[in-house]
């Protein structure tokens, strides 16, 4: 796969990390830490299926289950390094299913099964 092409899924997933992001930034600003995460648990697997749906219906680079390994696995290292240890300088984050466990799980399903209907389209 050439940079282009690795360049243009990453900036997908990146995406919809940021947009995560904003749904948890804000949430926690105008509610409660605990309606944030439960507004980011439904709204990640929307976003990630709409960016999804995007990826595949004009790029299609990759196959689903590496589409969803590379979306899941950008928004889990991110969220490692950068807003567990960097920002919270903390790992409790990761100690709450509802905050990341089930939306990595929900982001990963998503986009395998955008991907396998968009394939067979």
């Amino acid at each position: 796969m050439n940079t282009k092409k690795i360049f243009i899924i990453l900036l997908h997933a990146f995406t919809g990390w940021v947009l995560c992001g904003t749904v948890m930034g804000v949430g926690m600003t105008l509610a409660s830490v605990s309606n944030a995460v439960i507004t980011h648990l439904f709204a990640a697997p929307f976003i990630f299926a709409v960016i999804s749906y995007i990826y595949f219906g004009k790029f299609n680079y990759t196959s689903p289950v590496l589409t969803a390994l590379v979306f899941v696995g950008f928004v889990i290292t991110v969220d490692f390094f950068l807003v567990a240890l960097i920002i919270n300088e903390s790992l409790e984050m990761f100690e709450d299913p509802l905050g990341t466990w089930i939306p990595f799980a929900l982001i990963f399903l998503v986009t395998y099964v955008i991907g396998l209907k968009l394939r067979k389209a």
